[in-house]
């Protein structure tokens, strides 16, 4: 079994000692199985990762902590971004790239996405790699093209072995931060057309090892429908995450699809 993951993406909220607080209501998962990845804001990724390092017991041990975003150069005048080594540096694990709000607001590519991958793996960061298809090109009949350019393109050059530390989320556009959510069966499809385009491009072992999970407005409500499925692995949460008492119900829910 692969396992699952359930991460907590923050976006611009939170202070730092909102954030601090926030992390010590979450309860982590009394399950081995189960990841529980945190990405705060840049600014407070240090506060974090130092509770985080100082908790009783020495360490959460399924918590690991994510950034938002990253970009691709090691140094040098790029005013305002932050290299895979400075995300390393703050004790990062893992980084989101590609986000559909960093490709819709910020104009993020395919290209752009495989660069920063590439510079994340050579600084030793677990890479969450989000794609997924707007409701135009959903309606529109594209959406198995879209998601088989942004794999392709995505993971371009990118080795077996580097895959082993890379991880899908599927975010189908229209359902993030819409109230509207893809159901577990649309949402299990796609994961299998994702599974199924890794085992073409790789091979069958990288693409059952693999872990995909599902983000579109994922809530405690439908949570444990979508982990039902065969190949949905874990969830990217947003807005659910910025409360502990929700995401602490989306955390039982996984707890709830292992035990089963």
């Amino acid at each position: 079994m692969r396992g699952l993951l359930i991460a907590g993406n923050w976006k611009m909220n939170g202070l730092i000692g909102e954030s601090v607080q926030l992390i010590k209501e979450i309860q982590p998962a009394n399950n081995e199985k189960i990841e529980i990845v945190l990405a705060p804001p840049f600014t407070a990724l240090h506060a974090v990762n130092a509770y985080l390092s100082k908790d009783d017991s020495g360490q959460i041990n399924n918590f690991f902590l994510a950034a938002q975003d990253v970009f691709w150069e090691e140094k040098g005048a790029y005013t305002g971004e932050v290299s895979p080594e400075m995300l390393a540096n703050t004790g990062c694990y893992y980084v989101i790239i590609g986000h559909s709000e960093r490709r819709q607001f910020f104009h993020e590519t395919n290209k752009t996405v495989n660069k920063k991958i590439k510079a994340s793996l050579k600084a030793n960061l677990q890479c969450i790699v989000c794609i997924g298809e707007t409701l135009e090109q959903r309606e529109n009949g594209n959406t198995f093209s879209i998601i088989e350019s942004q794999i392709k393109e995505g993971f371009a050059n990118i080795s077996s072995e580097e895959l082993d530390k890379c991880i899908i989320a599927y975010e189908p556009v229209w359902a993030i931060g819409t109230g509207k959510t893809a159901t577990p069966e649309q949402a299990e499809e796609i994961h299998q057309f994702i599974r199924k385009k890794i085992e073409e491009i790789f091979n069958k072992f990288s693409s059952e090892k693999m872990k995909i999970l599902y983000g579109g407005s994922v809530n405690p409500g439908n949570v444990e429908g979508l982990l039902s499925k065969e190949d949905i692995d874990g969830a990217l949460v947003g807005g659910a995450s910025l409360k502990a008492e929700s995401f602490n119900k989306i955390i039982q829910a996984g707890e709830n699809t292992i035990n089963n």
